[in-house]
């Protein structure tokens, strides 16, 4: 359905609009609080020109109630409306308040194989609780978990770790304990300053285990922590302990494994981890002071 009516081109090309979430707003909320509408569905399949019906021709996302539309019958969805000045995209008429109820229900009778069916769902969900089930399918792709540069590689967990060894050169190791030390010339920069990443392979599992310098208030301080490849359900049957020392003192720090499904800056700025501030680190390290050599231990076991 969608147009190349220059008047809505560029709006598209810049929209950030997300369809709404916000069940409780349509007029066919009596549909969603039945049980057999938002049951797992068998079998189902709806044409292409049905679901083109319901594409905004301005986002090209699926539309949710309100559905608006105009005099002509030309529709629109609610993100996108505000967007093109309350003017159709398609016939340039005012768009006004007027609601397509009819579009709206005939959305409630459909029902629609989950997005990520390429990566194993099999369920077929009514049109209105497709949305919430794929915020959660357990088959939804991985973002890559490199911290080290913006990288938007997304994927199942085998083909992530071919990408994190093939595309980011990290390093493998097979094992639930390690040792690695740190080093760095000039411990006053936190610019750059990220050391990623290690993955450990264990239990039939894959680790990152995540070093780096992050400014904390006025002084930069090192984290370390470490993020299991898979959903959070699972990471829960797994600890780990790290640990760091010198000049006969150690920190030690012991929790459980957040998924990767939590971002990396997620995890690092709840601190979820072993923090070392600078003056601490540079203790540890001996020596005048000039140069960071830190020494992690630590390991990772099954609580099952």
């Amino acid at each position: 359905m969608a147009s190349s009516n220059p008047f809505f081109d560029d709006i598209r090309s810049h929209s950030d609009v997300d369809p709404p979430q916000n069940e409780e707003l349509t007029d066919v909320s009596e549909l969603l609080n039945d049980p057999t509408q938002t049951a797992l569905k068998p079998n189902g399949t709806v044409s292409s020109s049905v679901r083109e019906l319901l594409e905004c021709p301005v986002c090209l996302n699926a539309m949710y109630p309100p559905i608006h539309q105009c005099s002509n019958g030309h529709t629109i969805c609610s993100g996108c409306k505000p967007r093109v000045h309350n003017r159709c995209p398609t016939c340039r008429h005012e768009l006004g308040n007027i609601r397509c109820l009819a579009l709206e229900k005939v959305a409630a009778s459909l029902e629609l194989p989950c997005k990520y069916q390429g990566f194993g769902c099999i369920g077929i969900y009514p049109y209105y609780s497709k949305l919430k089930h794929e915020s959660q399918c357990a088959y939804r792709p991985y973002t890559c978990p490199y911290a080290g540069s913006e990288c938007s590689v997304m994927g199942d967990i085998p083909y992530l770790v071919s990408h994190l060894k093939d595309d980011h050169k990290v390093d493998m190791h097979n094992g639930s304990t390690f040792n690695h030390r740190y080093v760095k010339s000039n411990p006053q920069e936190v610019e750059n300053a990220t050391w990623m990443l290690t993955v450990f392979s264990c239990f039939g599992q894959y680790f990152c285990l995540h070093f780096e310098a992050f400014q904390l208030g006025t002084a930069p301080v090192y984290i370390a922590f470490l993020r299991f490849m898979g959903d959070d359900n699972e990471a829960k049957n797994y600890g780990y302990s790290l640990e760091v020392g010198g000049n006969g003192r150690k920190m030690v720090w012991q929790g459980v494994p957040r998924s990767i499904r939590d971002s990396h800056r997620k995890v690092r700025d709840s601190f979820d981890g072993l923090i070392i501030q600078r003056n601490m680190a540079l203790f540890f390290s001996g020596g005048d002071r000039k140069e960071l050599k830190l020494r992690v231990t630590g390991r990772i076991w099954n609580e099952q």
